[in-house]
């Protein structure tokens, strides 16, 4: 009887010790909704606009919350205060990128956009370091960008869809940095090749695309689109290698031509290092990787920003006035005009605000246990600082949910800059292109805008300015555009 009574009290001695054990577990873990086996959370989050479900969610659980989708741990930060105590005051906790199944596959696992450690910081440095020496926010790329604008305005047709017609222009910015040429507009494999892009970009905002990233090994055996795009997605890779082969056998060493030549090159000189990141499936990934970011983000951006003056013509009026007072309709735009140009800089940055094309982010990691706001983030962590609560916050915006450039002006018309305005996220996974961006979306648009007043055949009331994909991005609706001459 004796024994029997010890091995009971042990036990539930051990019981008690194992609630207590794992209630504080949970506590200093991140709050959220209950999860399902398998499945997660993903039988309660909004398929179509999944940064809707999660702000739901913060309201009960605060602004740091754990979710499942599938088994897969995600922590959402949510909040202009966390996001931004998350990104910059504990940059390097966060700095880890999180391997999206999708991208892990399509780049196999190399390249820029999805690395860590090492490998991230030695292609970092040396990408942002190269681009800035073929001119990344600096005078030779604007005079790259301002010839480009006088082949943008030579090539249009009324009405016409301009979501291609917009990609040309912008990707042969990216193309003149990376590859050192230059595409006609009529170039068939250039619109092919941007036609993927904008296809790979819209399955990720897809629920299947979301899916995909979810059960990855599932998908793999099941039917559907993704096995289209990633075979879309080799050919991304042809073209990136074929390239790159160009590349080497015109090679000069004295007179490196762009960042091929420049990656070859230190290809080149390390290729005896065991160590090194400079190697051919690191390049291949890396250039598509500047690719398909260089091209679809800013694109889909100034696409989105002439539907909005369309859907606003005051506003296109009035921005039309300040240049033509400024700068007038013959002289190309320098980025000195900004300055000068304050309503002109708050509409665009404003289009941004409102567009809110990652709402989501790019997710992070957690490459080791994280302690945060009282919390501790697991290593092997998803961790997504939602862009959208920032962007659309009522603690930071006036009217967040309303298209109003007075959101970057002060009481007396001065651009005024809002330390929430972060839509290429910050923090030391900050976009690598942020100033390239900036750059193309100022002159390309200053000079359309010079040329061309923009209209919609149904008019300002056919314009929907809502976007037709929500999840990973925001993808703005095709839609006819006019462009009248001045």
């Amino acid at each position: 009887m004796d024994t029997y009574a010890t091995l009971v009290l042990a036990g539930l001695v051990l019981v008690l010790f194992l609630v207590v054990r794992m209630t504080k577990g949970e506590r200093r873990q991140a709050p959220g909704p209950f999860a399902l086996p398998v499945i997660g959370n993903m039988h309660q989050v909004n398929k179509h606009a999944p940064f809707k479900t999660f702000m739901e969610w913060s309201k009960q659980y605060g602004p740091v919350i754990t979710v499942y989708l599938g088994l897969q741990r995600v922590v959402v930060l949510v909040g202009y205060e966390t996001v931004k105590e998350a990104l910059v005051d504990q940059a390097e906790d966060f700095s880890g990128r999180a391997p999206a199944p999708f991208a892990y596959k399509a780049t196999k696992g190399f390249g820029l956009l999805i690395s860590n450690g090492e490998r991230w910081r030695q292609l970092r440095r040396f990408t942002l370091t190269t681009l800035r020496d073929f001119g990344m926010g600096r005078k030779k790329m604007e005079s790259w960008i301002q010839e480009e604008s006088k082949h943008l305005i030579q090539n249009n047709v009324s009405p016409f869809d301009p979501t291609f017609f917009l990609s040309r222009a912008v990707s042969n910015v990216i193309c003149a940095l990376v590859f050192g040429q230059r595409f006609s507009y009529k170039d068939a494999q250039l619109l092919k090749l941007l036609q993927i892009i904008s296809g790979i970009l819209k399955f990720n905002s897809t629920p299947r695309g979301q899916l995909y990233n979810i059960f990855p090994r599932l998908m793999d055996y099941l039917p559907g689109q993704h096995h289209a795009i990633f075979r879309e997605v080799n050919e991304l890779r042809k073209f990136s290698t074929e390239k790159i082969r160009e590349h080497q056998e015109t090679l000069n060493p004295d007179d490196p031509r762009d960042y091929i030549d420049c990656f070859l090159m230190r290809l080149n000189e390390e290729k005896n290092l065991v160590s090194t990141e400079f190697h051919h499936e690191n390049l291949t990934a890396t250039v598509l990787n500047l690719f398909l970011a260089g091209t679809e983000t800013t694109s889909s951006t100034m696409r989105y920003t002439m539907m909005l003056l369309i859907k606003y013509p005051d506003i296109q009026e009035k921005m039309q006035k300040e240049i033509d007072n400024v700068i007038g309709q013959t002289r190309s735009p320098t980025m000195e005009d900004r300055k000068s140009l304050p309503f002109t800089n708050a509409v665009i940055h404003e289009a941004q605000r409102f567009l809110d094309l990652v709402p989501l982010n790019v997710p992070h990691y957690a490459t080791k246990d994280i302690s945060f706001k009282g919390y501790i983030i697991p290593k092997d962590t998803v961790v997504i600082p939602l862009l959208h609560s920032v962007l659309k916050s009522v603690d930071q915006w006036d009217n967040p949910w309303t298209f109003n450039p007075n959101h970057f002006l002060d009481h007396n018309g001065n651009f005024k800059l809002n330390p929430a305005f972060i839509p290429f996220s910050s923090g030391k996974r900050a976009c690598v292109g942020e100033s390239l961006a900036r750059m193309e979306l100022f002159l390309f648009l200053v000079t359309l805008l010079q040329h061309f007043t923009f209209s919609s055949p149904g008019g300002p009331e056919s314009v929907d300015i809502s976007p037709e994909f929500s999840s990973l991005g925001n993808i703005p609706r095709r839609y006819q555009l006019i462009a009248a001459p001045r």
